[in-house]
């Protein structure tokens, strides 16, 4: 971005080169694109990403049912545990066999993981589809939106990165015609240019 600082310098400096003007107009309109562009895909993306995740939390819902279930009995039981930060995630990840019956009235038995301690008798909820597979909890509306946000930042973020990819590779091209050139007018002013011996 140094190459604007000297936008105003543009004018008439007899030092001026075409590919200078060049280097400080795409640093100028990839800055613009950066400010206006970036942000406006990421809210398209956003808004996109938004719409879809509500109709995927709308099929969810849709598909997905709260059921009571009865446990039978516990497939482990962990060793008790001093600590009680170790023991709850191990609570957390117990299984048992349970009895429940699907929406679509069917009974089914099983194991499942329980989502706190539980012993046998005892009755919860799970959620699983119409032939009464468990499933896991549907989306809600604030998890989709969240989503919808970092899909849109994302995308802000990457188009970004892309605007700047290209003027970079752009500014690399101007370098190396401008090398080119120099290389040129080297070759023009002779080999000797500079020696004591030459007579300049």
């Amino acid at each position: 971005m140094r190459a604007m600082t000297g936008v105003w310098r543009w004018r008439r400096s007899p030092l001026q080169r075409r590919t200078d003007r060049i280097e400080a107009w795409l640093a100028l309109a990839a800055a613009l694109m950066i400010v206006f562009g970036a942000p406006w895909a990421g809210w398209f993306a956003g808004r996109a990403a938004h719409g879809a995740l509500l109709q995927t939390v709308r099929l969810q819902h849709q598909q997905r049912h709260l059921v009571w279930v009865t446990v039978d009995r516990l497939v482990s039981r962990a060793p008790l545990d001093p600590d009680p930060e170790t023991s709850s995630q191990r609570d957390a990840h117990r299984r048992v066999v349970a009895r429940w019956t699907a929406a679509n009235g069917s009974p089914h038995l099983g194991q499942i993981s329980t989502p706190r301690p539980v012993e046998p008798g005892e009755r919860f909820r799970i959620w699983t589809d119409f032939q009464g597979r468990v499933m896991p909890r549907p989306m809600d509306t604030s998890t989709a939106g969240t989503h919808a946000v970092l899909a849109g930042l994302g995308t802000a973020a990457a188009v970004g990165g892309l605007i700047e990819g290209g003027r970079r590779l752009a500014v690399g091209q101007l370098m190396a015609r401008r090398y080119r050139r120099w290389d040129r007018e080297w070759e023009r002013a002779g080999q000797d240019w500079g020696r004591a011996d030459a007579g300049s």
